[in-house]
């Protein structure tokens, strides 16, 4: 069986409990404000649609690798867009590997139902681990955490450390930022065009699965 890594960090934002409770936020803010058009408005309304598309983009990831024959392995969490992937890949059937560093236990909430849960010591023991398993690597939509690792398996290609896909989930453009710095860095002359080629993308989940099937 063939393994996907699916790499996502937290959220930074602060005043984002859940998508469900930005979505009473919004309701509130829709009740108490007379011009829906204000700037907390849109801002609020720009945020939830990512976020909603996010999950939505995490849980036709997690089915898709199960409808692929897939395995999967992650972060080792039930909570966030990683818990949405495990769930959804866990109802169709597939099994699914998480790696949780023991001082994150608690506070990333373990999940509960997995075919095997290894605890380690440190994230770099969690990485490393992950990686082993692997034989692609598929990101979705996130912060600081997703960025780290992101850097670091696609320069792990770059070194010739391994072969395998980096794909990028490009989900409601929400990639296009980094995707444009990475173009500025190559006419800058700080990355090769054919290191730049490491990085895969994707406009949807299918289509990055697709991508692992076909090689």
């Amino acid at each position: 069986m063939a393994w996907v890594y699916i790499l996502r960090g937290s959220s930074g934002r602060r005043y984002i409990g859940s998508t469900t409770d930005l979505a009473r936020r919004i309701e509130q803010h829709r009740q108490g404000q007379t011009h829906s058009t204000s700037r907390l408005g849109q801002s609020l309304e720009l945020v939830a649609s990512l976020e909603l598309a996010s999950l939505a983009e995490a849980r036709a990831l997690g089915t898709a690798i199960a409808a692929a024959g897939l395995g999967l392995v992650y972060g080792g969490a039930s909570v966030g867009l990683m818990g949405a992937v495990a769930d959804a890949a866990l109802a169709g059937g597939t099994e699914v590997i998480g790696v949780l560093p023991d001082v994150l236990a608690d506070k990333e909430i373990a999940h509960a139902g997995l075919a095997r849960l290894e605890l380690v010591s440190t994230m770099h023991e969690r990485k490393a681990r992950m990686a082993q398993l692997a034989d692609a690597f598929l990101i979705l939509p996130g912060g600081y955490g997703t960025l780290e690792e992101l850097l670091e398996v696609v320069t792990w290609a770059q070194l010739r450390l391994h072969n395998k896909p980096v794909i990028l989930i490009n989900s409601a453009g929400y990639w296009d930022g980094l995707l444009t710095f990475l173009d500025t860095a190559v006419g800058a002359g700080f990355l090769k065009p054919n290191n730049r080629a490491l990085l895969w993308v994707a406009a949807s989940a299918n289509e990055a699965v697709g991508v692992v099937v076909a090689r």
